[in-house]
């Protein structure tokens, strides 16, 4: 269903006994943090499918590009399948772009969830079909996951309420407010998407990153490059998630705060999503209003619809 923003396609919502399917578009992963995860979505309710050929290894990829991505557009065209949740991130998904049948994936929207290297499928998602997703836990990181990012999965995915989230240790960056359909994730994967037939378009967006592993000069270099590049041109607002083993956080602060010095948005750092002890799932591609003052996002409408 359109969404007010009239391009947004909003998925239908979860119910309990739903059936989510598990691909694997990029890494291989671990089998047992796998069945873990794959437990942990049966006791909120869920019903799992998977083919046996995510298990594949083909170098440091879950299959061939082609395996990678039969296995999600058959998923999209499947009608047994509710929703479709992936079993980790690593590398991959921009390998597979190039090969998804989106005239099957806007016939049948659904819920698709993930974080880190998926962040190129969250977005490419959106700017080819429109459809609402959530950047959230992928099967393996549920296996350890706190009961806030569970709790916060199934609620963005069956409620039908709009989502508020309010950063327990927000830092504001530039006060301000705004409104946008919120878009982005990983800081490192968006960059490489600069300059291929599927960088983003962030303009008029409230844009969310995240990063793991990665120095202040390398954040620092990514966000160059992307300013350079004219990906924050027009940009709302900003919210910063968790940036995990990348130096302190007032470094990245001031990284952020240099970078966008001369840009009048609002930004908010302190988010629990991507890396960090707790993973909230937000929507991708749905309008919300962020103010730095009541420090919180909170979105329009609910993600999904009946």
């Amino acid at each position: 269903m359109l969404s007010k923003d009239n391009k947004s396609v909003r998925p239908p919502r979860l119910k309990p006994g739903d059936t989510i399917g598990i691909v694997a578009p990029a890494g291989p992963f671990d089998s047992e943090k796998f069945m873990k995860g794959k437990t942990v979505l049966e006791s909120m309710g869920f019903q799992t499918f998977f083919d046996e050929g995510i298990f594949q290894k083909h170098g440091f990829l879950a299959g061939t590009d082609i395996q990678r991505t039969d296995q999600l557009n058959r998923l999209f065209a499947d009608p047994t399948v509710q929703a479709i949740a992936c079993a980790r991130g690593g590398y991959g998904s921009i390998r597979i772009l190039s090969f998804l049948d989106f005239k099957t994936i806007k016939k049948h929207p659904k819920i698709f969830l993930g974080f880190s290297d998926i962040s190129a499928l969250l977005s490419v998602l959106y700017e080819q079909c429109g459809l609402v997703t959530f950047h959230g836990p992928v099967v393996t990181t549920l296996a350890k996951a706190t009961k806030k990012t569970i709790m916060a999965m199934k609620t963005a995915l069956t409620s039908d309420a709009p989502l508020e989230l309010t950063p327990e240790d927000g830092k504001v960056i530039k006060p301000g407010v705004c409104s946008g359909l919120v878009a982005g994730g990983n800081l490192t994967t968006l960059c490489h998407l600069v300059g291929t037939p599927y960088a983003p378009n962030f303009k008029g967006k409230i844009l969310l990153l995240e990063d793991v592993g990665e120095m202040p000069y390398r954040i620092d270099r990514m966000l160059t490059q992307m300013k350079l590049a004219g990906c924050f041109n027009g940009i709302a607002g900003l919210i910063l998630g968790v940036f995990e083993e990348c130096g302190h956080l007032n470094e990245i602060v001031e990284i952020f705060n240099n970078i966008f010095e001369n840009a009048n948005i609002p930004i908010l750092a302190g988010f629990g999503m991507g890396h960090g002890e707790h993973n909230l799932t937000i929507p991708m591609g749905l309008g919300a209003t962020l103010d730095t003052d009541k420090n919180r996002l909170l979105f329009h409408e609910p993600a999904t619809v009946v």
